[in-house]
């Protein structure tokens, strides 16, 4: 961070998201992908030769740089925060920071005492995970204007990007300014229990992904016995992915093991590839959806 006195503490801190959100794009453009979509992280850390495991561990994450580039992170969390501490380490390493432990915190934390290096890799990790243009299509694909839309259009608009409903919600407030502070307030009272009970007219403690006709996200993590909501018309493995019941939003289902499934509507373009890990994994993540994974 910069230490000349002209520059205030808000600036030197917006200095830095920008900073964060300009190699996001970099290293988007470096592995081929667009600044629209929603990626799987896990897959580009494969292709930039960072190892990522999946551990037993009470803290949100580690990189370790030498001997070679290794990202650790807590199996004990929930899946898109698993997602955000993964791009917030890949954040440290693209940015060449040193070994770090990141313990737990709540989302992207606001303090202004954070050190540079934090918030360099939770900017890259939003931006990443979340890119402006992407945010923007998702909205306008859905008719959407993101200070009307309910907690529950949001969350469905959080799963396809892979992250938490609060995290989505502080990036569109204080990154992008797509939501007003006074917004954010009404919303930060909200729940995933909350949505959950909403959306499924009863109370379920799954955690649950939503993938609405507008879902463009070439795969969809999940975990076993969580829940799925799946346009109508939806064709799966039901030896992966059980019929529950049908909604008036969608047909749910409960993943039941591991494995990886197409799901199609057929005589549409709608298709994702559904990738079902063991509840809290704990191994290498490219190995996370085998039935019977091997470590090394």
């Amino acid at each position: 961070m910069s230490t000349s006195p002209i520059l205030s503490p808000f600036l030197d801190q917006k200095a830095l998201v920008m900073k964060g959100m300009q190699q996001s794009i970099t290293v988007r453009m470096k592995v081929g992908s667009d600044l629209v979509s929603p990626v799987c992280v896990y897959g580009l850390c494969d292709s930039l030769g960072v190892t990522v495991r999946f551990n037993d561990i009470n803290m949100e994450g580690m990189y370790d740089r030498s001997p070679k580039p290794r990202i650790h992170v807590s199996a004990l969390r929930p899946l898109a925060r698993r997602n955000f501490t993964c791009a917030h380490e890949l954040g440290h390493h693209v940015f060449n920071h040193g070994s770090t432990i990141d313990d737990l915190r709540e989302d992207q934390a606001r303090s202004s005492d954070r050190p540079p290096e934090e918030i360099l890799a939770d900017s890259f990790a939003a931006f990443f995970l979340m890119p402006t243009l992407g945010l923007r299509e998702a909205f306008t694909r859905r008719k959407l204007d993101p200070n009307r839309a309910s907690a529950s259009e949001l969350f469905a608009i959080a799963c396809n990007f892979g992250v938490g409903q609060s995290t989505l919600v502080n990036h569109l407030t204080y990154a992008v300014g797509m939501i007003s502070t006074a917004r954010r307030m009404v919303l930060g009272r909200i729940t995933p229990k909350m949505i959950r009970t909403e959306v499924l007219s009863e109370v379920v403690s799954e955690p649950l992904t939503i993938a609405d006709q507008h879902w463009n996200a070439a795969t969809l993590d999940t975990e076993e016995d969580a829940l799925l909501l799946l346009p109508v018309g939806v064709v799966v493995d039901t030896a992966i992915l059980m019929p529950e019941r049908v909604l008036p939003s969608g047909r749910l289902f409960r993943a039941v093991k591991p494995g990886i499934s197409r799901v199609v509507i057929p005589g549409t373009t709608w298709a994702t590839y559904v990738r079902v890990a063991k509840r809290q994994y704990v191994g290498l993540a490219r190995y996370r959806h085998l039935e019977d994974s091997n470590d090394d």
